[in-house]
């Protein structure tokens, strides 16, 4: 490990903490947009944050340590899921544990510790919320585990900078099997971030709210840790989509010149995707919650069909 490439990690967690907030702000607005309202600012997710680190703390008398905790582990959770997915650079000492499998099991990490929190003071709403969560992880982790494998059966590697690093630097090849697995990424991208068909992130109506009901009862430095994981899962999300799926630009931290190229060219990226989020989300309609399991069933039946095509694609010889 060389001072670059620890260089390249400190950014790669720098940039996850500093543009989640703005990025969800960026989709928020474009919302407004679409939708010909007033938008609020773009940096309106760091001044809720602010408020919310100044206020003062209530935890409800019948809570446990793992009320208190899980905030900080859920945050935790998604910093290192930030951190493992190649944003700048393929070349980061957590590489080695950029695993696919340990990926999706930090994001299940954090749905288990949430969920728990959730039904740990004895609301309704909690529970209701945490059963749906569960459901919803249920379907969608096997979904995205299948993505990630229809992407490693390319480079024969699990691990996420392998991957990256594989189909940015070869030639331009056309992949049948990405084409899939995009559509199912961005299934499950929907699903895993409360966003419209399946949850609305704005709503607060008791009988279809999803992620709003897991954290009524957090408030303070608890709600605010809780609404940063979710824009840094929002954030590690896009990224992963961007490496798997638009990986050209994402230097190997070997050459200062490419680490420092490529962050204009993600804040770019990042841009569009927000963007074209928001314009998905403008032309969607919420969807009932019994329908969720068919349209991430449609997602694990993309992913697999991807991973299938690549099999059939590849030669015998390089299969072995």
């Amino acid at each position: 490990m060389n001072g670059l490439s620890l260089l390249a990690q400190l950014l790669d967690i720098l940039l996850a903490l500093l543009l989640a907030p703005l990025l969800t702000g960026w989709v928020n607005q474009w919302r407004a947009w679409l939708q010909n309202k007033t938008a609020p600012s773009l940096f309106q997710p760091y001044y809720t944050l602010h408020k919310l680190f100044h206020k003062e703390l209530i935890v409800a008398h019948q809570a446990s340590p793992l009320y208190r905790a899980a905030p900080y582990i859920v945050f935790g959770c998604m910093v290192l899921a930030s951190a493992i997915i190649p944003t700048l650079s393929t070349d980061l000492p957590l590489a080695p544990a950029a695993d696919a499998i340990a990926l999706v099991g930090l994001f299940a990490l954090a749905r288990v510790f949430l969920s728990l929190a959730a039904m740990d003071v004895g609301t309704a709403f909690g529970t209701l919320g945490a059963r749906r969560d569960m459901l919803i992880g249920f379907l969608a982790e096997p979904a995205l585990l299948m993505v990630l494998f229809s992407a490693s059966l390319i480079s024969r590697a699990t691990s996420l900078s392998t991957i990256v690093e594989g189909l940015a630097h070869q030639t331009l090849v056309i992949h049948p099997s990405l084409a899939f697995a995009g559509v199912a990424f961005t299934l499950v991208s929907l699903a895993e971030n409360a966003r419209i068909p399946v949850d609305n992130p704005t709503t607060h109506l008791e009988l279809t709210m999803i992620h709003e009901s897991l954290i009524l009862e957090y408030s303070a430095r608890h709600l605010a840790l809780f609404e940063w994981a979710a824009s840094l899962k929002l954030f590690a999300y896009s990224c992963m989509g961007l490496a798997l799926f638009f990986p050209w630009g994402i230097a190997n931290a070997k050459t200062p010149l490419l680490l420092l190229l490529a962050l204009p060219l993600l804040v770019f990226k990042l841009a569009v995707g927000g963007a074209l989020l928001a314009l998905l989300e403008t032309f969607s309609a919420k969807m009932r919650i019994f329908r969720v399991p068919e349209f991430l069933a449609t997602a694990f039946l993309l992913a697999v069909i991807g991973m299938l095509i690549t099999l059939l694609l590849t030669p015998f010889g390089k299969a072995a």
